[in-house]
């Protein structure tokens, strides 16, 4: 990691609460340049972004479609005999059980949307 990457990652620390006592001094010498400063406006910008965006609502049933979906995938799942040997990395049996022949928006989607 060269060294403007460990600045940006020590005030992204900063910013976030997480900065250890001896990275601060480095961290706080790096405020005083234009680029620590940018620094820190970028990442209370993604960090308050983050805070103010409210999570999504699940559509009902989605645990269970996941669930389902999950353990179709593990009898699926590649064996150590290389059953990948299609060359299309998906194994034997086409779509994937997540997606299947309707995609993935038939798990995630909230029927209120559709």
């Amino acid at each position: 990691m060269d060294t403007n990457e460990t600045l940006r990652a020590h005030i992204s620390a900063l910013v976030d609460g997480e900065l250890p006592q001896a990275d601060a001094e480095l961290a706080l010498a790096a405020l005083q340049e234009r680029d620590g400063k940018q620094a820190w406006d970028r990442y209370h910008l993604i960090r308050d972004t983050l805070r103010a965006t409210p999570a999504p609502d699940l559509s009902p049933g989605f645990a269970e479609r996941l669930a389902t979906a999950l353990a179709h995938e593990q009898g699926r799942l590649p064996s150590d005999r290389g059953d990948l040997a299609d060359g299309n990395g998906s194994g034997s049996g086409g779509a994937n059980a997540v997606t299947g022949s309707t995609g993935q928006a038939a798990i995630l989607a909230n029927p209120g949307d559709s």
